[in-house]
């Protein structure tokens, strides 16, 4: 009985083990999807970045590879030859003239050796030294630049969703008006009050928002697979936006009077590093007139017998050490053509600066322009709204009192679904227009 209690508690203790094991580190999908948690999830778990972060780590291990060579380089080798004809040598002439033709050596040898080698002046591993820092800072920028770009891409998709659900709670409303003013219209027709017309005309409005309603619903779906996509989301997995329409109303306000810092833009420190990597590759191309050092170090172990089972019985040790100075003196002018290429390749990094520069003010103008005039339209039809509401239920009341005609209400209500959709769309072109701004000044957070 002891022994099956025994394997059981052990069972038991290694199927909780697993489970644990098995846990993921994270759910795989969002409990509450905010902008800013989608945003997180995608920083988390998009493909792209994490082929980034690999990329990183891919450079640190090129740039320890390199520099491995400042580390002395030791080396072991053997090797065994075994003689089925053994060598000759001539050793002058015998007293008749004859030359005299003498075989040398043993049948076996064996050489049992250990090398070392030490850089002392290297331009290629002086190189890897003084651009370690850069690399890996261009890998960080590199990274940093696809992080931007995700999280602009997801915030505009996660407020592209949003509108279209506006747009279909807005059609849904639309919807329930119209089947009130159908049935207004059809008790009327059979009260002999109105002609078939207006009923006619009420269904033919109510067919049309239900088929923009089907539309829209149909785009959805479509979207909420980009955005998932951009996410690095399960497709299949459930995803809900939450929001805050108020909280999105107050922060589609930004301040105007700010200036672009070219510092702040990735593109523009990434291009700094770049310059750099340029200037430590003219220096590494002016250090091919210097001179490469070396020292060197060997020990070796000889074998030599003309049995293979004595063969390691007597051993004939020996060893040396250098230095090695290699001067390069004529390579046909091609270091000079080589100093003088890494020389324009900084001169063009300098119209890189320019042109860089003029094409961030362009943006930063054509984005702020594109945020002032969205503002004010959004600005504008937010009092549409109020206004046209205000129109429809004033015409919707005269309708019931037999003063308009159903036309009348029927254009009230499309002025109000138009300046209802007008003023969603509005809000939701501010707030990406916002992003471009803000990204223009290379103030994006992730």
């Amino acid at each position: 009985m002891k022994l099956k209690r025994f394997v059981i508690y052990a069972l038991f203790l290694f199927c909780a083990a697993q489970g644990v094991q098995a846990q993921p580190v994270r759910d795989s999908v969002l409990q509450q999807a905010t902008l800013q948690n989608c945003v997180q999830y995608a920083i988390e778990n998009q493909p792209y970045v994490k082929q980034s972060l690999i990329t990183e780590d891919i450079v640190n291990n090129e740039i320890k590879s390199r520099l491995a060579d400042w580390y002395p380089q030791i080396n072991f080798t053997g090797n065994y030859q075994h003689y089925f004809q053994l060598p000759s040598a001539a050793f002058g002439v015998d007293s008749t003239g004859k030359r005299q033709i003498i075989q040398t050596g043993v049948r076996n040898t064996s050489t049992l050796g250990l090398s070392l080698t030490q850089n002392i002046f290297n331009r290629d591993v002086l190189l890897a030294s003084r651009t370690a820092a850069d690399i890996r800072q261009e890998a960080r920028q590199l990274t940093a630049n696809t992080k931007i770009n995700i999280t602009v891409a997801v915030s505009k998709a996660f407020y592209d969703i949003l509108a279209t659900q506006q747009q279909i709670a807005l059609l849904e409303d639309d919807i329930a008006r119209l089947t009130r003013s159908l049935q207004d219209a059809y008790n009327q027709y059979k009260a002999g009050i109105v002609d078939k017309i207006d009923y006619k005309r009420a269904t033919i409005a109510l067919n049309n928002s239900k088929a923009q309603k089907r539309g829209y619903e149909e785009q959805l779906n479509a979207k909420y697979a980009r955005l998932k996509y951009l996410m690095g989301y399960p497709q299949d997995g459930p995803l809900s936006l939450q929001y805050d329409t108020l909280q999105m109303e107050r922060d589609a306000a930004l301040d105007t009077l700010q200036t672009v810092r070219y510092q702040d833009r990735i593109e523009y420190r990434l291009l700094q590093t770049q310059q750099s990597l340029a200037q430590a590759n003219l220096k590494y191309n002016k250090w091919s007139f210097l001179p490469n050092v070396s020292a060197f170090g060997n020990y070796n172990v000889a074998y030599l017998n003309q049995n293979l089972n004595q063969l390691y019985g007597q051993s004939f040790p020996n060893s040396y050490a250098g230095l090695t100075l290699s001067v390069p003196i004529f390579q046909g002018l091609k270091r000079v053509y080589q100093v003088r290429a890494a020389q324009l390749e900084l001169k063009r990094i300098d119209w890189d600066f320019v042109s860089l520069k003029d094409s961030i003010s362009a943006g930063y103008t054509q984005a702020l322009a594109n945020y002032k005039a969205d503002y004010y339209n959004y600005s504008v039809l937010k009092e549409n709204v109020a206004t046209a509401t205000e129109v429809y239920n004033t015409i919707q009341l005269q309708y019931k009192a037999g003063i308009k005609t159903y036309l009348d209400v029927i254009l009230a209500e499309s002025d109000l679904r138009t300046a209802q959709i007008n003023y969603t769309n509005a809000l939701y072109d501010v707030l990406i227009s916002k992003l471009d701004v803000q990204q223009a000044l290379g103030n994006i957070a992730y």
